[in-house]
């Protein structure tokens, strides 16, 4: 669990309107965001949702994409 310290912008009715965090642990949030991505990505793949290729294809293809 990532350990926040947040503090707190509020209003003249002290609403809580904004809040600010240190910049490690927002870099951490972004962080845990992106691995999340990869984990949601890596389970649509899984699931069978693409045509499948056979690797040397899917290698070309990369190469390809890298290099345009």
């Amino acid at each position: 669990m990532i350990e926040l310290h947040p503090q707190y912008l509020i209003d003249e009715k002290n609403q809580r309107q904004a809040v600010v965090l240190p910049c490690d642990e927002w870099e951490h949030i972004l962080e845990a965001l992106e691995e999340l991505d990869d984990v949601k990505a890596f389970d649509r793949a899984k699931s069978g949702a693409g045509e499948a290729l056979p690797f040397e294809q899917a290698v070309r293809e990369i190469e390809q994409d890298y290099k345009a």
